[in-house]
């Protein structure tokens, strides 16, 4: 005997459900597939060396040096292009910072180099959200159990409706409202994540859980708002309200990009999402299979990419989450070419398509299910358990 699931099945191009019967997949060839994801990540993990540490140290030194550029623009206010340059600098040097560099060196990326400025237990980025919070509730949380309904917190992040799976009920209505005002302030609902805030109001969580993540936020949170809303604009002395001003555009900035990159790799047309009873007691082969439903990717430029963190993999990423991401291009190929052999959908396309449909289905999914019409399509049949010879 063997279970079943049964996961929807898209176009690799236009994200669109594709006529025909479902695709099987035997218990076999999702752990060869597993198998051969596994040798690609061997060799990679193999060529790891001067390459990967040089690179990241460009990283490094690149945002830094945005740090002081903007810093230095802001002291210039009463030449607007100036100060505007030094928002934009100040801006790409938090985006560096969290996404290439933060995200990926907490993900455990760089431990290897037994650097102590990179390791992932020490590690803090310029951020609200203290990193062991963070590290809970993505590298755990999140790259555990991704897109499971139940499970995975990141469906949604506790405030939106993202999925027809998810009940619907009257405050959905407000989605468009609730995922602009998350969009504005990314950080913040990052830092907020691990609450569980939908639970706290519910009382499935008492106040002895709650007081360690609020200690740990009272630190974190209040050493960035000193140092971007008071310390630096106090070093521009007369300037201090543009400073201010122009460190908040910055934030704005890095929140609306850091926010529109991660759910281009999340929820787009195509992404599939899964239940406990069908991902449980999952073979490594399972897992991966389930990373690739579950993620698209962003095409563009090689700069694009690294302003991405290379989040613009999202794949690759859930598929090698403690590789260093600026490898994700090179596998890329790699993986879509495993994806066409056991003609599995490899979500991908260019940024305005990908964010104009996480869009579509923020305002679609505020409506009550008998006002929309749901999504079906030909399935991937997935052998959960090898067949008895």
């Amino acid at each position: 005997m063997f279970g079943l699931s049964f996961l929807p099945f898209l176009n690799d191009n236009k994200h669109r459900p594709v006529p025909g019967p479902p695709l099987v997949l035997t218990y076999d060839q999702v752990e060869k597939l597993g198998a051969e994801l596994d040798a690609l990540r061997d060799r990679v993990v193999a060529d790891l060396g001067a390459e990967d540490r040089e690179y990241i140290y460009r990283i490094i030194k690149a945002q830094r040096g945005l740090e002081v550029a903007g810093r230095v623009l802001m002291y210039f206010p009463f030449v607007p292009p100036v100060w505007l340059a030094g928002v934009g600098s100040l801006a790409l040097s938090k985006i560096l910072d969290n996404m290439e560099i933060g995200h990926n060196v907490m993900h455990g990326q760089y431990d290897w180099m037994r650097e102590p400025g990179l390791n992932s237990r020490e590690f803090e980025w310029d951020n609200v959200c203290p990193g062991d919070q963070w590290k809970h509730s993505h590298n755990y949380m999140h790259h555990t159990y991704t897109n499971i309904l139940g499970r995975d917190r990141d469906i949604g992040y506790g405030i939106l409706r993202m999925d027809e799976g998810q009940k619907w009920n009257p405050y959905y209505l407000g989605n468009p409202v609730w995922a602009t005002a998350l969009m504005v302030f990314f950080e913040w609902g990052v830092m907020l994540h691990d609450l569980e805030a939908e639970n706290v109001v519910q009382g499935k969580r008492k106040w002895h859980d709650v007081k360690p993540l609020v200690q740990g936020w009272w630190r974190k949170a209040g050493r960035q708002v000193l140092k971007d809303y008071v310390v630096f604009p106090a070093l521009t002395g007369p300037f201090f309200v543009t400073t201010v001003v122009g460190n908040v555009g910055a934030n704005l900035i890095r929140n609306v990009w850091a926010y529109s990159i991660i759910f281009c790799g999340h929820f787009p047309t195509g992404v599939q999402t899964f239940t406990e009873d069908e991902t449980a007691d999952e073979t490594r082969g399972q897992w991966y299979v389930r990373q690739m439903l579950g993620s698209a990717n962003i095409e563009g430029s090689a700069l694009f990419h690294i302003m991405s963190g290379n989040l613009s993999h999202q794949i690759e990423h859930h598929l090698f989450p403690d590789l260093p991401a600026h490898r994700y291009p090179e596998m890329a190929p790699e993986v879509k070419a495993l994806c066409e052999k056991y003609s599995l959908p490899y979500n991908t396309g260019g940024f305005f398509s990908q964010i104009g449909t996480v869009w579509r289905k923020i305002f679609t999914l505020a409506l009550p299910p008998f006002l929309i019409r749901s999504e079906s399509a030909p399935g991937v049949i997935v052998e959960r358990q090898k067949s008895a010879a």
